[in-house]
């Protein structure tokens, strides 16, 4: 069941997403911007301590608070801690009146056709249900377009509707992230913006798809 104050919140509020959802192979860059070298960890458990610790400080701040930001993505991991004695979803919206959204996606495959669909999923059902245990709102999920191919283009529209049943499902808010990264030389059209997908717009879209 959609929080329907999350809804509107994102339906009609003012502000930014703070992306807080770097994963494993992202997080050692992450850390670097944020002073903390690769000699200060020896393993991937101490390395996921520290990011933790870095984004607890960040949404504990004063300054990231629900007047400046609609809502935050969270990490697997950082959903499943606690930020002051709290659970992260739940301390970010009762606390801070931040949307808490869940990336779901494993990375990216292979450029094939121009485009990089998202890895299989394993286990999604079980992470949809803890999500809707947490009290998130929704998900994130990336997808890569680098060339104007309609082939690619399709099935990456094709896998994010997949997802998006599955997702819907469980009474969550799908986000669709399509990117078109500055290497690509497509990146000088229009770039693909995020999309959401709610119970009351599946049908639409799905009819728009075909």
């Amino acid at each position: 069941m959609v929080n329907q104050q999350q809804a509107d919140k994102m339906r009609s509020g003012k502000g930014f997403i703070a992306a807080l959802d770097q994963s494993g192979g992202s997080t050692p860059k992450a850390l670097l911007q944020y002073g903390i070298e690769e000699s200060s960890y020896s393993s991937e458990q101490q390395m996921f301590d520290l990011i933790h610790q870095m984004r607890a400080r960040i949404i504990a701040s004063p300054a990231f608070n629900g007047d400046r930001i609609l809502a935050a993505i969270l990490f697997e991991q950082t959903m499943d801690r606690e930020i002051d004695g709290e659970p992260s979803a739940r301390f970010l919206w009762e606390r801070k009146g931040v949307v808490p959204i869940l990336k779901i996606d494993k990375g990216l495959t292979d450029v094939a056709d121009g485009v990089q669909l998202m890895k299989p999923i394993p286990g999604l059902d079980d992470l949809l249900t803890r999500a809707v245990q947490h009290g998130i709102f929704g998900t994130k999920e990336r997808s890569v377009i680098g060339a104007a191919s309609p082939g690619g283009i399709k099935a990456i529209v094709d896998q994010q509707f997949e997802l998006a049943d599955q997702v819907l499902s469980h009474g969550l808010i799908q986000s669709w992230n399509p990117r078109s990264p500055s290497r690509y030389p497509i990146r000088h059209r229009r770039r693909p913006s995020c999309a959401m997908s709610s119970p009351r717009t599946s049908t639409t879209s799905r009819t728009a798809r075909r």
